[in-house]
């Protein structure tokens, strides 16, 4: 049980790295589909739910703790969404890559979508099958 949770404690740094060495990258390095339209589309859709899966393994890593609160809650909120920020500028600096406002706000809006089911989930018990999955963690 130990290392699984420090397993939960160092996944979304992990997964940090990852991001970052992706988006290093052009945007056809790892998977291009034959059809560009359904190729841009499928990607584009990715930054709804890239930073909000950061923002479920940073709530994942606090619920070891014992120590999750919603004020915990939101900052992990505000890292991943400012993770999303700070790698829409790496990005402006990868050949191949562009970086945009847009880009920026679709990682937000996968983050605040994730915080309003955690906190529905844990905090007001909504959403219980996911709460109470989260609560054994």
């Amino acid at each position: 049980m130990v290392l699984l949770r420090w397993f939960l404690r160092i996944l979304p740094f992990a997964y940090m790295v990852a991001v970052w060495i992706m988006s290093s990258m052009p945007s056809d390095a790892i998977v291009e589909l034959p059809q560009l339209s359904v190729d841009r589309f499928i990607k584009e859709s990715l930054h709804l739910v890239e930073f909000a899966i950061l923002y479920w393994l940073l709530v994942m890593a606090m619920l070891t703790t014992g120590k999750f609160s919603p004020t915990v809650s939101l900052i992990c909120a505000l890292i991943a969404g400012s993770y999303g920020i700070i790698d829409e500028i790496h990005q402006s600096f990868v050949p191949y890559r562009s970086a945009t406002i847009i880009d920026a706000v679709k990682d937000w809006i996968g983050v605040a979508v994730s915080w309003y089911i955690i906190r529905g989930a844990i905090f007001q018990g909504k959403f219980s099958r996911i709460g109470s999955m989260l609560k054994k963690i």
